[in-house]
């Protein structure tokens, strides 16, 4: 590699070293390592604000945004709390129970929508819910993060990495249905069992706590139903739109902005009151970090790592399919699997090639799509929905350090991925 490959290297491992250790805000340390990579000319202006393969996500930044604000807007209607207290009776104020209840439902929303959405949805329940029976919030949320990741994985819609490999694979929605979301299912049970043993000092059961909540009425929370309607309303055609996207071909970037704006439009609600749930500090982090990762990508960092794993697979399919499964699931947990997908892709597109072109030789999508989209779960900063949950969480004054998230998210990685290792074997290779 180049001297400026090195430096550029250096310079992210050095804010990665701020991020983890905490000695600087992580959006300083993001910041600061995007102007960097900016000095040292490892990017430009073009490539960090404009390319699609190196540059500033904007899709993500805007789909965050538009999102934020119409869980502003629903945060007003008290729905939230209608929820916590419904979620918490419904699990008879067990917490084991509940985190079960949180988490399942949180991988199944992920499979319908992007897990960035569905945890912007499901916290400001877990926040209320957790404060009703006196339990610690932190755990709840983590988990919620690392189901949305899993679940997530299981169709083209889910994760954006998936949309990437779909694209240059020529992938349908029903591939991903039929390849990954049987075994997402088994990971989910894994997770669950995980979560009893991973979290197990949190689950401390109040009696006088579920008795009061157990007598309450979850309609009574609901202070403006006029507005619950109307956002309900531009919700579900903002889902609608998530889900459609293959017919309509809108990015889920665009219909967040157009639903926040219907709604803002359409409502009483100010623009002032509509924007004060935005994550601005979540949002400017994310961009620091794309220019960074960005910069990976332009030095050829990214792409260099990828041929060198391609490389020592010797053209074996089933060593091949391990290195790509492990590595992605290596790299995600440090970069952003988003540029680091769109980098490997076009690696994998010839490794199956070469490998025939046939069904057989799709694992290696799949392996890229397993690691990719697993590997997230194992720092804070390796998925949006990670950096999302501990900016929600922060914002709440319950703030997660890096090394509390991974230290759990380390262990999930590698379980989850351990467990799609006979799987792929046992599919495709055998």
């Amino acid at each position: 590699m180049s001297p400026q490959a090195w430096l550029s290297v250096a310079v992210f491992l050095g804010a990665y070293a701020l991020i983890a250790t905490e000695r600087v805000h992580r959006v300083a340390a993001a910041l600061g390592g995007a102007a960097l990579m900016l000095l040292i000319h490892a990017t430009d202006a073009g490539a960090a604000f404009f390319s699609e393969t190196s540059g500033v996500d904007w899709n993500v930044i805007f789909l965050l945004m538009g999102m934020m604000v119409i869980v502003g807007v629903l945060k007003r209607t008290g729905v939230f709390a209608y929820l916590a207290i419904w979620a918490a009776k419904r699990a008879r104020g067990r917490p084991y129970r509940l985190m079960v209840l949180l988490v399942i439902i949180t991988a199944a929303a992920s499979a319908l929508l992007d897990n960035v959405t569905t945890v912007l949805l499901v916290a400001p329940v877990t926040f209320l819910v957790c404060e009703r029976l006196a339990l610690p919030v932190v755990p709840y949320l983590i988990a919620e993060a690392m189901a949305s990741n899993i679940g997530g994985t299981s169709t083209l819609v889910g994760d954006p990495p998936n949309i990437i490999i779909a694209s240059r694979g020529g992938l349908s929605f029903n591939d991903f249905l039929v390849h990954m979301a049987p075994m997402v299912v088994i990971l989910m049970v894994a997770f669950i069992g995980l979560c009893r043993v991973m979290f197990r000092k949190a689950f401390v059961y109040d009696p006088e706590r579920v008795a009061e909540i157990m007598r309450l009425d979850e309609r009574e929370a609901i202070t403006d139903r006029t507005l619950l309607w109307q956002g309900l309303a531009v919700l579900g055609l903002v889902l609608a739109g998530f889900v459609l996207h293959p017919i309509l071909h809108y990015e889920p970037s665009v219909v967040a902005i157009l639903g926040a704006g219907i709604l803002v439009a359409a409502t009483k609600v100010t623009t002032e009151q509509a924007i004060e749930e935005v994550e601005w500090e979540t949002l400017i982090f994310f961009m620091g970090l794309f220019v960074m990762v960005g910069a990976l990508v332009e030095t050829g960092v990214i792409g260099r790592v990828a041929e060198l794993a391609v490389t020592a697979t010797d053209g074996r399919l089933g060593l091949a399919t391990m290195v790509i499964l492990w590595a992605s699931a290596a790299l995600s947990a440090i970069v952003d699997n988003i540029p680091y997908v769109a980098t490997m892709s076009p690696i994998v597109a010839d490794l199956v090639q070469a490998n025939g072109g046939g069904q057989h030789a799709r694992v290696l999508w799949w392996a890229l799509a397993f690691g990719a989209d697993l590997g997230g779960n194992a720092t804070a900063v390796g998925a949006a929905a990670n950096v999302v949950v501990l900016g929600i969480a922060a914002r709440n004054g319950h703030p997660i350090s890096f090394w509390t998230f991974t230290k759990y998210g380390l262990i999930v990685t590698l379980v989850t991925v351990t467990l799609v290792t006979p799987y792929l074997w046992l599919r495709y290779l055998t």
